[in-house]
């Protein structure tokens, strides 16, 4: 008798757990992309002490930059994993050192130019679309560190759909 009572509530208490939220990661906020075209949100560095900056590119890309310490660009891309890792390996400039995620879907390595550099590259799908999402290098040639790149990536793959 017990097991029959004690199912149902199992079952209740699951479907309860499914349906909530996600929660906002520590230190970030949500940030809709909505009026840009993109019909879903992502969780940002929040940017109370550092500058949000939204750039459209001509070429379509939509880039967010905060301060120093994140800066990814989102395409509208089926994205090609198998291509890239040919660039990626073939580089004689920023050479290839290794994988730190080989994935289907995602990418992300160590090069060395002057000295490491870390980067990443992840398809998401998110309203029907896929879309390519990666770091980009600050102008001032300045690289991320592998927790700046481990924080733009975990922001990029929690895509909430609108």
């Amino acid at each position: 008798m017990k097991k029959i009572i004690l199912f149902p509530i199992l079952i209740c208490f699951a479907t309860f757990m499914s349906c909530q939220k996600t929660e906002v990661p520590d230190g970030t906020i949500k940030l809709n992309l909505n009026k840009y075209g993109k019909q879903f949100s992502i969780y940002v560095p929040d940017t109370l002490k550092e500058k949000l900056e939204i750039k459209e590119q001509s070429w379509g890309a939509l880039e967010i930059k905060i301060g120093k310490r994140f800066y990814i660009s989102i395409t509208e891309d089926p994205g090609d994993i198998e291509l890239l890792k040919s660039d990626i390996q073939t580089n004689d400039v920023n050479v290839f050192k290794s994988y730190i995620i080989d994935e289907p879907q995602t990418l992300m390595w160590e090069s060395y130019m002057v000295k490491p550099e870390f980067h990443f590259y992840t398809i998401q799908k998110a309203a029907g679309d896929t879309y390519v999402f990666q770091d980009v290098v600050p102008a001032d040639g300045e690289s991320f560190s592998k927790e700046a790149i481990e924080n733009m990536y975990h922001c990029s793959k929690q895509l909430i759909e609108k």
